[in-house]
């Protein structure tokens, strides 16, 4: 069983869908719109996407694109549509969409590459390109920025204590496990806990036993994970399973929105160490890019390959609000795409193209405003941005926004801006 995301604008198609994949045994999320469908993306990580690409608000690409520079594109993703060219197809490929499936779907054809994208999905780890997911901050000789200096002496220092359970927090595209594999012994087992949560599997923590059960984000696990997780917990801490776990989100949207107990959280982190932001280990990214391309080639995921150092200093430059996962995702494109063994600065620019749209400027009619009115101005396209973005949760914008929810409401009164009050939802 499988949890998949549909996201398309005709309901007929929509339903449709959901009625032939239920029958086949999964979960199925409906989506009618790109901002509905983002809604969702950043509520919990669906294991498959079937992703229309003409919507009336933005197209699949733009979505695509979106999620794949933000670190959330790490569940498979299959495009549709009934009007599609080959250079929209190639496109989609490009930035990470797995497969292709042209209207209207054939329902053997639709089940195939269904059943096809989920078993390569679970094969993830064993496959050359992803390697990169058993990358650790031990294969770098020695971090250079003082951000990743610090949380290096503090996971190592952490290692060497008994202690039965770490939280990781951090943003969204961290990659944890680069992080967290600081506590693996190579001789031990390391075992990713996520599907395991998603089936309901018992046997998991005798896979784990004398190593490390690793949780993915729990901000993004779903309502039946969640409940698998709360019955696994107490359990894997009397078998002396160490258990590893990142958040995206802070104790407050954890518990308020997503239902998390606080005693859960408390045995999920008896430590709690936050990962910075890859912006602000940009000293690190050169080092970081180079051990990346090397596993891929160890792998056999791509010949032999080396970065100028015109092309490290492109990638230094830039920001990675991805983080980990986009200079992960931009290492391996640039790994298959690049034309000799060399990847120059130019082959990092074809890859790593600002978004305009990542970096909104004001807009020119705000500065000719009083700075009251301009604020004014500027607070309410705020508001309702983020208000979009999280499908109208007030405790999501709250917790984004670093504002109490009773001072939010206040706020969004004053500017007009009418809620829902959604305060709930998970």
């Amino acid at each position: 069983m499988a949890h998949i995301l549909v996201v398309d604008d005709e309901i007929g198609i929509r339903e449709l869908l959901s009625e032939i994949l239920a029958d086949d045994g999964h979960v199925v999320q409906l989506a009618e719109s790109a901002t509905s469908a983002r809604a969702a993306r950043n509520r919990s990580r669906p294991d498959l996407v079937l992703l229309d690409i003409w919507m009336p608000d933005a197209d699949g690409l733009t979505l695509l694109k979106e999620w794949a520079s933000g670190g959330l594109l790490n569940m498979p993703v299959i495009m549709m549509s009934g009007h599609a060219t080959i250079d929209t197809a190639v496109e989609a490929t490009r930035i990470g969409a797995m497969d292709f499936l042209e209207k209207p779907i054939a329902l053997q054809k639709l089940l195939a590459t269904v059943k096809r994208a989920l078993g390569q999905s679970e094969q993830r780890d064993n496959r050359p390109g992803g390697a990169l997911h058993t990358l650790s901050i031990a294969s770098l000789a020695a971090p250079r920025s003082a951000a990743l200096t610090t949380l290096n002496k503090r996971l190592l220092q952490a290692a060497a204590t008994s202690v039965g359970s770490v939280l990781l927090r951090g943003e969204r595209g961290a990659m944890p496990e680069f992080y967290a594999r600081a506590f693996h012994q190579a001789a031990s087992p390391w075992v990713n806990a996520t599907q395991a949560l998603s089936d309901g599997a018992s046997d998991v923590l005798p896979q784990a036993a004398g190593g490390i059960l690793f949780i993915e984000d729990l901000a993004q696990l779903s309502a039946n994970q969640r409940r698998h997780l709360a019955f696994l917990v107490p359990r894997a801490m009397r078998a002396k399973v160490r258990l590893m776990s990142f958040s995206s989100e802070g104790p407050q949207a954890l518990t308020e929105t997503l239902g998390y107990e606080p005693s859960l959280l408390g045995l999920l982190g008896e430590l709690t160490l936050a990962i910075p932001p890859l912006r602000d280990q940009a000293e690190d990214i050169p080092a970081i890019a180079q051990a990346m391309l090397r596993q891929l080639v160890d792998s056999g995921f791509c010949g032999s390959r080396r970065f100028a150092p015109e092309a490290l200093e492109a990638l230094q430059s830039h920001p990675w609000p991805g983080n980990l996962e986009e200079l992960a995702a931009a290492v391996r494109t640039l790994a298959a795409t690049s034309l000799g063994e060399q990847i120059d600065a130019g082959d990092v620019a074809g890859v790593v193209r600002l978004d305009e749209a990542r970096s909104p400027t004001v807009p020119a009619v705000m500065l000719d405003l009083p700075l009251r009115e301009a604020r004014e101005a500027f607070e309410r396209i705020y508001f309702e941005h983020h208000l979009a973005l999280e499908d109208g949760s007030i405790s999501r914008v709250a917790e984004r926004s670093g504002l109490e929810r009773t001072h939010l409401y206040r706020k969004l009164k004053a500017l007009g801006i009418s809620t829902n009050r959604r305060d709930n939802d998970a």
